[in-house]
């Protein structure tokens, strides 16, 4: 009896000495996998701002907390499907993020325009704030956007751990999906609350120095913010060019990608050390971003100028609806920030 409950122990600690030595693996590859996505967290972090810029204040965590609600669930499917995919068609994992990197091109391309169009956009936008439909345009173009930079990431983390078990991919995945999540949408809530904290500052802060500085940070914001959805902009270019050009070479069609990587190599050689590395980097992400402008600009064109467009304007409005509610809201917005400002000047 004595016997049997000792062996029993021992099976348990055994048990819980490989489930520990499990769990440090499964920690261990989940942060390989995290690290390996950067990049594309990077830009999820650039692109999501974006989204909330011109909306009033107070409906600014509300948003960003609807939207990743629906980044963990996008995640949550793409576990599901990538793990299946993976399993049973790994061959399809390709295609179907070369669709998404196409989607983000396009998407890309259609911020590019409305650039350009600025004067006739100006004009067409009228006073007012976004009222619910206008939120959930807002939020669902976020998360549409978001599901294609999810996929990567996940399918990223699932090609860094594919040597796992079943099991312990879908946990890392897991891990993996929900610490991001977390990093991303932490980052971008703590951006854009930055010049409501400078008001703070500027109106109950102890000391001069402090008031100024409060000031200063709503006074930098708007343009911090500005910046932002740019780069959130250029990284829809170059993520989604740099998935089609990955996605080409894996199918076998490699001169754009061989092309891109040799000036990348060129430029490495030519300058030696970490700057000659950086000045790489800018050399592919470059290159990815104009072709992913070059074939998001053709895509615009096919959807606008053609019948698969359903008539241009009304797809126009559909496919933005978000970006036409976040202009709507910025002069609002401006103005409100703009008394919030003179009330912290006062201040």
């Amino acid at each position: 009896m004595a016997g049997g409950l000792a062996a029993l122990l021992d099976d348990v600690a055994a048990l819980v000495k490989l489930t520990a030595a499990n769990m440090d693996n499964v920690a261990a590859a989940a942060g390989r996998a995290s690290a390996k996505a950067a990049g594309v967290v990077v830009d999820d972090t650039a692109v999501t701002p974006q989204y909330v810029q011109g909306i009033e204040p107070k409906r600014e965590f509300p948003i960003i907390k609807k939207i990743a609600i629906g980044s963990l669930r996008n995640k949550a499917i793409i576990l599901v499907f990538a793990l299946l995919l993976s399993q049973f068609i790994p061959w399809l994992l390709t295609p179907l993020l070369m669709c998404g990197g196409a989607f983000l091109c396009y998407e890309g391309a259609e911020k590019v325009i409305e650039i350009i169009n600025t004067k006739d956009k100006d004009a067409e936008s009228p006073l007012g704030t976004p009222d619910e439909a206008d939120e959930k345009k807002i939020i669902s173009g976020a998360v549409r956007t978001d599901f294609i930079l999810s996929s990567e990431i996940m399918v990223i983390s699932l090609n860094e751990v594919a040597s796992e078990t079943l099991m312990n991919r879908a946990l890392i995945l897991a891990v993996v999906g929900v610490a991001l999540t977390i990093g991303v949408y932490g980052v971008v809530a703590l951006l854009v609350k930055m010049d409501d904290f400078g008001l703070f500052l500027a109106k109950k802060g102890k000391g001069s120095a402090t008031k100024s500085f409060g000031r200063g940070l709503v006074k930098a914001m708007p343009t911090v913010m500005s910046i932002i959805s740019f780069v959130g902009m250029l990284a829809m270019l170059w993520v989604g060019g740099h998935i089609l050009l990955d996605g080409m070479n894996k199918l076998g069609f490699h001169p754009l990608y061989e092309f891109v990587h040799h000036m990348e190599h060129i430029v490495e050689h030519a300058i030696p050390g970490f700057i000659g590395a950086v000045l790489a980097w800018f050399t592919n992400t470059g290159l990815s971003l104009i072709f992913g402008l070059i074939v998001g600009a053709i895509i615009v064109a096919i959807l606008h100028f053609t019948p698969l467009g359903h008539g241009g304007k009304k797809h126009d409005d559909d496919a933005h609806g978000h970006s036409e509610s976040k202009t709507v809201a910025e002069s609002k917005d401006a103005a409100h920030r703009g008394n919030s400002g003179g009330a912290s000047v006062r201040a």
